[in-house]
């Protein structure tokens, strides 16, 4: 069974910092992109943040971009987050994806991030 589990939201003051994972299992990770997308209330689904298979090319979403860090872990089949300089406006539910593309494409539940003072 495919299992995208993501952990390390909470509570976290503005400027706070919070690293985020997402573990997971039941298909070949390793040959899989790998994105976080977040919610906020009353908003559609945005992207974050993209690591392809090999981990060594990275994207960002225009309002993360400088502050947050997207990294994975093939051997521990692991995708995280790591979110500096937290903004009240990052407050959403983060979800990772997993895409090999033309073929599947898997969400994870999501973890809530709260960023308020």
């Amino acid at each position: 069974q495919v299992q995208l589990v993501e952990s390390g939201g909470g509570l976290v003051q503005p400027g706070g910092s919070l690293i985020l994972s997402c573990a997971t299992s039941g298909f070949t990770f390793s040959t899989y992109t790998m994105s976080w997308y977040r919610q906020a209330p009353g908003k559609e689904r945005e992207f974050v943040a993209q690591a392809t298979s090999a981990g060594d090319t990275t994207y960002y979403a225009d309002s993360v971009k400088g502050r947050f860090t997207i990294s994975r872990d093939n051997a521990k089949n692991t995708v995280y987050l790591q979110m500096t300089s937290l903004k009240p406006e990052d407050t959403a539910v983060y979800y990772c994806n997993a895409v090999l593309v033309d073929w599947y494409e898997y969400w994870g539940q999501g973890t809530q991030v709260t960023v308020s003072s």
